[in-house]
């Protein structure tokens, strides 16, 4: 089953209209993002903000939300409009030959683009690296303003659910875990819109 996955797919659990992403964040930020339905103060705009489609990516840099400053895991909804626009903007923070003429090319979207992709491992229930990636993707200055402002249609605390996950994992029961998880489907994306970050259209 791994190997029929490809190298650079985006999966994520999608509708219609809408995809989900996961942030995870400290009570201090999580609780006023939960209560406003979209990141207001202390969230900072200014920062580069960090969303991943894959849940098990979510919860290897979370460390099922063990880790100091992530204890709240948020699921946000956000447009496919959004994540399209978002996505047909960015540009890889590494450059990568065969997605680009040359490193001049790579050097002038990077300077220009308000958005970063990062194809990291992708990890299994026991935070394994998987034989396929799992994208990133950080948003800066205007795609912040549109993630917050426009694309954003609601936040759920997913929390209690990473942590039942996480306590299936831990007792050995990994057909259990397996199934809680989010379902996870391929994305589908335009080509012009994919060659550039390198994904699977």
């Amino acid at each position: 089953m791994v190997d029929s996955v490809p190298m650079r797919q985006i999966r994520a659990t999608y509708d219609d209209s809408t995809v989900v992403v996961y942030q995870a964040y400290s009570p201090h930020i999580a609780d006023p993002a939960l209560a406003a339905g979209t990141f207001v103060p202390p969230f900072k705009r200014e920062r580069m903000t960090w969303i991943k489609p894959s849940f098990l990516w979510m919860m290897y840099r979370c460390g099922w939300d063990r880790k100091p400053g992530q204890e709240r895991v948020l699921a946000i909804t956000m447009t496919r409009t959004g994540f399209e626009s978002a996505l047909a903007r960015a540009c890889l923070s590494h450059y990568v030959p065969e997605l680009y003429s040359d490193r001049r090319e790579w050097a002038h979207r990077l300077r220009t683009s308000p958005v970063r992709i990062q194809w990291d491992p992708e990890r299994d229930l026991h935070h394994r690296p998987r034989s396929y990636r799992s994208l990133q993707v950080g948003l800066s200055g205007e795609a912040v303003d549109a993630y917050v402002d426009t694309w954003i249609t609601g936040i759920r605390d997913v929390t209690d659910q990473a942590r039942r996950i996480h306590d299936l994992v831990t007792a050995g029961q990994l057909s259990a875990a397996a199934a809680a998880l989010p379902v996870e489907r391929p994305y589908p994306l335009a080509g012009e819109t994919a060659r550039p970050i390198g994904a699977i259209g």
